[in-house]
């Protein structure tokens, strides 16, 4: 929680939904609590003392609040990313402490237009253009058994805004969220522009759900390729390069890239230009090696060339090792039940409540609807 409207909205729905299961013996006891994670980036003077102000509105509502600080020293330049990554190391290693499988997020439809257009300025494929889903694994390695959803991702800003004034909620806003220093304050501000020129927020991120299902298509695609054509272990992989030759550069691009991710634990793909360079050498054929991604590529051994003189073997790095190893501690293989995940859906299906004004009611059918596709799993 960052205590800004949206996440406070987000609060209330759940708090809802603990009002609605007060009279069970297991929702009265503290360990059936939902926590409440606030970041406290250290970016401003006064975050700690909004930070805590927050958890306190956490705790009236039924939550164990846990502040979570970012104590590194602040860097100078690219502090949206870098604050990101902090952010989600910090989330990820708490639940991976305790063991908490799902991590509920409150980015919005705005939320998913402003990531697709800073994407599309960067020049993002498919995949970053497919933007946020409501369902996804933890962005970071090393937490494999942690997934975040974001039942809020249909739902507008001003839609949001609408039910917390209904509800008499107050809110914090962030004054960095106005600064113009920040790519994505920018493109948020430049909103108001596209959408007087016929380009409004919910049809970009329509685009962006129209890409999604693209990208699940490639996905499904490369994965069974890798079974196929490929052999991929802890510390190796075997991959059939003439198979490469042969498949949709998109897919033995994609087969490649995550062959590497694998092996690596990396959080991100490579680049493009070096993972595209590299395929085109693959392809080429007659090299001795070469390194991407904290990964060793070359030709198999004749022993362990189990496509025959085509195998390609890739392994880690020496240097690459250790990394792993420091974050296998947060590696757990237990996935959330179904009648947890049911549950937490079921947190975010607000029912309309007499009080809330007519303008806040359509909300619940969006959230509503969300729930429904996140308890079945189809997203």
């Amino acid at each position: 929680m960052s205590g800004g409207g949206d996440s406070i909205a987000l609060m209330l729905l759940f708090a809802d939904w603990i009002g609605r299961r007060a009279g069970s013996s297991s929702a009265n006891s503290p360990a059936a609590l939902p926590s409440a994670l606030i970041v406290d980036h250290g970016l401003r003077e006064e975050s700690a003392r909004e930070a805590e102000t927050v958890a306190v509105w956490a705790n009236a509502r039924g939550f164990r609040p846990h502040v979570l600080r970012w104590d590194a020293e602040k860097p100078q330049t690219g502090i949206e990313g870098k604050a990101r990554a902090a952010r989600y190391r910090l989330l990820g290693r708490w639940c991976a402490d305790h063991d908490v499988s799902a991590l509920f997020l409150a980015h919005t439809r705005d939320d998913q237009a402003e990531t697709f257009l800073l994407r599309l300025g960067r020049g993002s494929g498919v995949d970053g253009l497919s933007g946020m889903q409501a369902l996804a694994p933890f962005p970071l390695a090393g937490f494999p058994g942690i997934r975040l959803l974001r039942p809020l991702l249909d739902i507008g800003r001003d839609e949001l805004r609408a039910y917390l004034s209904a509800r008499g909620a107050n809110w914090l806003e962030d004054p960095m969220n106005g600064d113009s220093r920040f790519t994505r304050v920018r493109i948020r501000k430049a909103l108001p522009g596209l959408e007087a020129a016929g380009i409004p927020a919910l049809k970009v991120a329509e685009a962006a759900q129209h890409l999604a299902r693209a990208r699940g298509a490639l996905d499904a695609m490369t994965e069974a390729f890798l079974a196929d054509h490929a052999r991929l272990a802890r510390d190796f992989a075997l991959i059939d390069s003439g198979a490469l030759k042969a498949a949709h550069r998109e897919i033995g691009l994609r087969a490649l890239s995550t062959a590497l991710m694998r092996l690596s634990a990396a959080d991100y793909r490579p680049r493009f230009h070096r993972l595209e360079s590299l395929f085109d050498t693959i392809l080429a054929g007659d090299f001795a090696a070469r390194t991407l991604c904290g990964c060793r590529v070359g030709p198999a051994p004749k022993a362990t060339a189990a496509f025959g003189p085509a195998t390609l073997l890739i392994t880690r790095e020496r240097a690459r090792t250790s990394v792993r190893k420091a974050g296998e501690k947060n590696e757990r293989q237990t996935e959330p039940s179904e009648t947890i995940e049911a549950g937490l859906a079921d947190a975010c299906a607000l029912t309309a409540a007499p009080e809330l004004s007519d303008s806040a009611k359509p909300l619940t059918k969006k959230v509503s609807k969300t729930a429904n596709i996140l308890s079945n799993g189809s997203v």
